[in-house]
């Protein structure tokens, strides 16, 4: 095992793509780190600069203590298991799980031994005569991760190796990687385009975007105080709703203004976000994620809205909105059960007033 770091590394490939922008991470030992963007926005780059398939721009990558810049993939020790599985289709389960190690010239009774292991924790003990051909997705991706396990890396990738199976089975070898990595302790980093896998995986999240580390944090608090508006829009299904408003400041304190209502922030908000104060009188961005909403008769925090769509769920029902104020693109609200409404027409919804978020006009949060 070891800790993994990127010091400063930025890669620009020959047609003047710069996947990595000053790209700088600390993942400690035996922690399961998560990278998940957008596409194109550098994860899987990062990761093919740690295993050595390709050379930083600039920068150092560091395993241990040693910066491992221009070392072969093979003297890195690293395991990686990707998309497509990579299995050799003419081997069997237990030839694809030696390989790695003959190559390694690895002696015959310890090759067995790590082969024996792998299978018992990975269930393929009576799949091991089998081809690829053979096997379901599921126990394909298992061979995967066993001819990685085998190697005794000191650190595992994992390249998005989910996203060819069924939504059933990603759950499953989700809760098996999880479970895997619980039981060897290994340093892992996994890369990721799906939100779920990264908040229900990782010890830490990497968010990136365009090359850029755009937060790295637990998943709860990734959810619960986002660094800017891209994080704020891209953790959470659906993402937090985003809009313009102004803060007004009276005798009743500092108060939000949507549309042509005047809310009052609650005091534990302006307790907890001081720095919203200096910005009274001026324009920010506001943010409410879906579940911040209710449905409302009367009150204080009460709206009046035109629904636009319904996405019923059975346990919930997604309400996609146009509020009284000018938005982009319509709000969303998460609604228990199922309310028993047209998909179009008027809705009184409630809003929980300590769930406001707000950021400033370039994106970056106000706390």
């Amino acid at each position: 095992m070891a800790a993994v770091s990127f010091r400063q590394v930025s890669k620009v490939f020959e047609d003047g793509t710069r996947a990595l922008v000053d790209f700088s991470l600390d993942v400690n030992d035996g922690e399961f780190a998560v990278f998940v963007g957008p596409s194109g926005c550098g994860k899987t780059t990062a990761l093919r600069v740690l295993a050595g398939l390709e050379e930083p721009t600039e920068g150092e990558v560091i395993i241990g203590d040693q910066v491992v810049n221009g070392w072969t993939p093979q003297r890195r020790n690293v395991a990686m298991v990707f998309q497509n599985y990579a299995l050799y289709p003419h081997m069997t389960v237990r030839a694809n799980l030696e390989f790695p190690l003959r190559m390694a010239k690895m002696a015959r009774e310890e090759m067995r031994r790590r082969v024996a292991r792998a299978a018992d924790v990975l269930d393929l003990a009576g799949l091991l005569e089998r081809r690829p051909a053979e096997l379901s997705g599921g126990q394909r991706q298992r061979v995967a991760m066993g001819r990685a396990i085998v190697r005794d890396p000191r650190v595992f990738l994992m390249d998005e190796p989910l996203s060819n199976l069924d939504a059933r089975l990603r759950t499953q070898i989700r809760a098996d990687i999880a479970a895997l990595q619980r039981r060897f302790g290994t340093t892992t980093i996994y890369v990721t385009h799906d939100q779920v896998e990264a908040m229900t995986l990782g010890d830490r999240v990497v968010v990136m975007n365009a090359g850029l580390v755009q937060q790295v944090d637990a998943p709860r608090r990734l959810y619960e105080r986002p660094a800017n508006t891209f994080v704020a829009g891209f953790v959470g299904s659906p993402g937090m709703n985003l809009f313009r408003t102004r803060l007004v400041s009276s005798t009743e304190g500092l108060s939000v203004h949507l549309g042509d209502i005047r809310f009052p922030l609650p005091p534990e908000i302006l307790a907890e976000r001081p720095q919203l104060a200096a910005h009274a009188g001026g324009q920010v961005l506001a943010g409410l994620r879906p579940e911040a909403f209710s449905r409302a008769d009367e009150g204080a925090w009460r709206i009046d809205v035109g629904v636009e769509a319904l996405e019923a769920l059975g346990h919930e029902t997604l309400v996609y909105f146009r509020p009284a104020w000018p938005v982009e693109n319509p709000l969303a609200a998460r609604l228990p059960g199922r309310p028993g409404m047209e998909k179009e027409g008027q809705l009184a919804l409630g809003i929980d007033p300590s769930s406001f978020y707000f950021f400033e006009l370039d994106g970056s949060a106000i706390y």
